[in-house]
């Protein structure tokens, strides 16, 4: 049973191989939806991510004789980085499964703990599958990552900490993948003060939460489809279903394309590095229909290897108009090149690319085609220097952008 007992006694165990993660205020999410928005900055974490709290304390409550056997879990990450940390301070030997995509920097931070790295499968569900095989086989201690009441009382440690910082908090939104996150925060939160709201967030791509509440049974989504790769989970935890159940207020689902802007919004307003699952609760930000009240979302982690981050950060400067690609057609002779790059200076864009084509028509004389990639400060800016472009008789198109 999750108890207010064991929630306290989770919240000084998980002190000791935690830090502060204090709630930050943000002034632009705050204007930009008429609430006042905080930050639980999980992504700050020891291994970068909540999960150390939940695989803490539940090993804490093992047994000397199941700790000396060897822990196992399967992991697209940051559970896989929390058990090798709290294994690594019981002395335990700790084995890993994490599926093919799993990011590089999780698998080698993992390693860096000192625990055995296996990777098997293409998503969360059939690592799983394959660590249990191997638990039932070698005599291993299971450490699951969400579906656990032990592991679900670490996460909701969160929620201590929170109401103790902001103790009139309204809502508090929490990403989703199996569930075990927002068990701990919305069984503790209700336990604290029945009038706060907790809001669970999951990728569109990996509903599997939404999916199961409106069918009122856990059920298994038939694939998953998300770059939050910490949440794309095909199934939620049958024992915490009836706590999520009792205790949440709802599920938001958003775009893979929200992650990707969220992003840019982290990084250019707050200088910080939030992993995209991470990054659902900032997304869920827009789609609040309330004003005027006091919100927290949980980052509930930053291990994004800096491939990732580039591509991320590439889309995001795409879907903002503030990169993007236009192609004109101009006759083919001296000078024209100079008349466009003069219009598009003095409109103040940044060529980034050129791509000059004279074979586009048979007649070079009549027109050759330019493709320019350049930079603006957003789609007001764009179509200004577009409609420039268009003034001149260039015939520009706006065109998909490749970097």
């Amino acid at each position: 049973m999750l108890t207010l007992e064991s929630f306290e006694e989770a919240s000084e165990i998980v002190k000791k191989v935690t830090q502060e993660t204090k709630l930050i205020k943000s002034s632009y999410f705050s204007d930009l939806t008429g609430n006042k928005v905080f930050f639980k900055p999980e992504n700050m974490q020891r291994t970068g991510a909540y999960k150390v709290r939940g695989a803490y304390y539940k090993i804490s409550t093992l047994s000397q004789e199941e700790r000396d056997r060897g822990l196992i879990a399967a992991s697209a990450g940051n559970h896989a980085q929390g058990v090798a940390y709290a294994a690594q301070k019981y002395k335990a030997k700790a084995v890993i499964v994490m599926p093919n995509t799993t990011p590089l920097i999780k698998v080698e931070r993992t390693k860096s703990y000192g625990a055995e790295v296996i990777l098997y499968g293409d998503v969360y569900d059939e690592s799983c599958a394959y660590a249990l095989k191997l638990a039932e086989e070698k005599g291993y201690t299971f450490i699951h990552p969400f579906d656990d009441l032990a592991v679900a009382t670490g996460q909701g440690t969160i929620a201590m900490e929170i109401v103790q910082e902001l103790p009139l908090v309204d809502y508090i939104l929490v990403p989703i993948g199996g569930g075990g996150l927002a068990t701990g925060v919305s069984t503790l939160a209700k336990l604290l003060n029945p009038h706060i709201k907790v809001i669970g967030v999951e990728p569109a791509g990996a509903a599997c939460m939404k999916a199961s509440l409106d069918r009122n049974e856990v059920v298994t989504l038939p694939h998953v489809n998300t770059i939050a790769d910490g949440t794309a989970v095909q199934r939620p935890g049958e024992n915490i279903f009836p706590y999520i159940q009792e205790n949440l207020d709802g599920i938001i689902t958003v775009e893979d394309d929200e992650l990707i802007v969220a992003f840019l919004d982290m990084v250019e307003n707050h200088k910080m590095i939030v992993e995209n699952s991470g990054l659902l609760t900032v997304a869920a930000l827009r789609h609040l229909d309330f004003k005027n009240k006091k919100v927290v979302s949980i980052l509930s982690g930053g291990n994004m290897d800096v491939i990732t981050m580039s591509s991320v950060v590439q889309h995001g400067l795409i879907q903002r108009d503030r990169i993007f690609t236009v192609s004109v057609l101009i006759p083919d002779k001296p000078g024209e090149l100079v008349r466009v790059a003069t219009i598009i200076s003095e409109n103040q864009g940044n060529v980034i690319k050129l791509d000059h084509n004279q074979f586009v028509s048979t007649n070079r004389n009549a027109a050759v085609e330019l493709k320019i990639t350049m930079e603006a400060f957003g789609t007001d800016h764009k179509n200004q220097i577009v409609k420039a472009l268009e003034d001149a008789g260039c015939r520009p198109k706006v065109i998909r952008t490749s970097l």
